[in-house]
């Protein structure tokens, strides 16, 4: 008994020291008191203000979601190679990467009272642009262009980038208005509430084509063509997303230029001038650097999730390769049940999330993204379409965490100073892993047997990766 004793004592070391290394402690963290004090300025805001600065992200989100969960399904029937479906899964993160840091630094420049203040022109314009490529998209096929044409897959990567676009031009303002108007104390409920609303923008928008199809609307149409359950889900998705984005506009009161920087602890020129990106990056918080090392191996496991599910869940659990088949369709709606049990997830845990101390952010974070492998290694070895449920109810609570924990470390350790910039520029920590992603798949995808279900043995490893790599977050926080 005396080795055994030996094992487990050794074990209880190492378990002490890990979850050590992800509290962190007061003595490993770098709390800033400048920066506490610049921000200490913001006022108290009422649970119904800080909803309404959220409020239009659940339309953004659905655009979002109905673009992410049935892109895969869309390209592939109208006749995609699935060996080269990275190629349209570039265009949506080359969007982000170029249009978020631009909206963030001009919307530091930018008052215009009479169009919503500084960050709600974008937002009108975002969804402006959005809800018409939002009725374009769905119905790449049904233009006459031809099964597998250039013209119609062309036709279809055109439409997704001005959806990328305009879908990023409008949720930028969101996480901007949360770091402009809402406390170091109150940022957690306001990022929770953006949370909340996102996910449930997503689980709407997942099971759409899923509701649609069991209200009798066709999930099959001729070869090239996509089905109606998916065409009308766009045009439900645009009217919510234009409804949501003007209650937004019209209920939110941005802060003039005198009173953001009054509440800032900054000069009204602060924002008028300097923005060189970077100017900014070189002097951006260390937390800003260890938090993008954490997002680089989230989000390349997300996008391989986007890319491959609809495929491997039609191959696994429907025995199909043809999309073009009722099985591949039906794997297809399936997948959008999944996504919505994913965002449930999210939504259930992000309020767990929440309640977790500022000191304890970093094991909430290690842990969820811990348990997202797990969900991702899963997919490969399951074959039964119910047991998948529970593989995504661990990916959802890895996307709450990614959805909660980022955003909150970064806007605590910055000042008001270019604070739309800085988040467009972070917004990189997104865009880039899926670029990286998308590029690497065209070796992958064949290296792994060319079998679609083979990307999320790759995808759990690489996720695991990052909840290790939230030990080298030192994370500052006003107390």
């Amino acid at each position: 008994m005396q080795p055994v004793a030996l094992i487990l004592k050794s074990c209880h070391n190492v378990l002490v020291n890990v979850i050590d290394l992800y509290l962190g402690g007061t003595n490993m963290e770098e709390q800033s008191a400048e920066a506490a004090t610049k921000k200490s300025g913001l006022p108290k805001l009422p649970a119904s203000t800080i909803w309404m600065i959220n409020f239009g992200f659940l339309g953004v989100q659905m655009a979002f979601t109905l673009q992410s969960s049935q892109m895969s399904r869309i390209f592939q029937t109208i006749g995609a190679d699935p060996n080269k479906l990275g190629w349209f899964f570039i265009l949506p993160p080359l969007a982000g990467l170029i249009v978020q840091p631009i909206i963030g630094y001009y919307s530091d420049r930018t008052w215009a009272p009479k169009l919503g203040g500084r960050r709600l022109p974008y937002l009108a314009l975002g969804t402006l642009i959005a809800i018409i490529v939002m009725c374009l998209l769905p119905n790449s096929g049904s233009f006459g262009f031809g099964y597998a044409s250039i013209t119609a897959l062309l036709f279809g990567a055109v439409t997704v980038a001005l959806l990328d676009v305009s879908s990023n031009i409008a949720m930028q303002p969101f996480k901007m208005m949360v770091g402009d108007m809402v406390n170091d104390k109150q940022k957690s409920y306001a990022y929770g509430i953006q949370s909340f609303l996102s996910n449930g923008g997503a689980v709407i928008a997942a099971i759409f084509p899923f509701l649609f199809t069991a209200f009798g609307i066709a999930n099959t149409a001729k070869k090239g063509v996509v089905p109606q359950s998916v065409v009308i889900s766009f045009y439900v998705g645009a009217v919510i997303l234009l409804f949501t984005s003007l209650l937004t506009i019209f209920k939110v009161h941005e802060y003039d230029p005198a009173t953001y920087a009054k509440y800032h602890g900054i000069s009204e020129e602060a924002n008028t001038t300097g923005g060189n990106w970077f100017a900014l990056l070189k002097k951006a918080p260390k937390v800003f650097w260890t938090v993008t090392l954490v997002q680089f191996f989230c989000w390349v496991a997300f996008q391989y999730l986007w890319t491959y599910s609809a495929g491997a869940i039609a191959h696994n659990v429907w025995n199909t390769t043809n999309a073009a088949s009722t099985g591949y369709q039906a794997a297809g709606n399936w997948y959008g049940v999944l996504a919505a049990v994913q965002s449930i997830a999210a939504v259930v845990w992000s309020y767990v999330l929440a309640k977790v101390p500022n000191n304890h952010h970093k094991l909430g974070y290690a842990l969820s993204l811990g348990l997202g492998a797990l969900g991702f290694l899963s997919v490969f070895f399951i074959h039964t379409q119910y047991t998948l449920v529970v593989s995504f109810i661990f990916v959802g609570m890895a996307w709450a965490a990614m959805n909660t924990y980022p955003l909150t470390m970064i806007t605590n350790a910055l000042s008001g100073e270019h604070m739309g910039t800085y988040l467009g520029l972070f917004n990189g920590s997104i865009c880039l892993p899926q670029i990286v992603a998308s590029l690497a798949s065209f070796g992958l995808f064949p290296l792994l047997g060319n079998a679609q279900e083979n990307m999320f043995l790759f995808a759990g490893i690489v996720m695991a990766i990052g909840a290790l790599s939230v030990g080298l977050i030192k994370e500052t926080y006003k107390a």
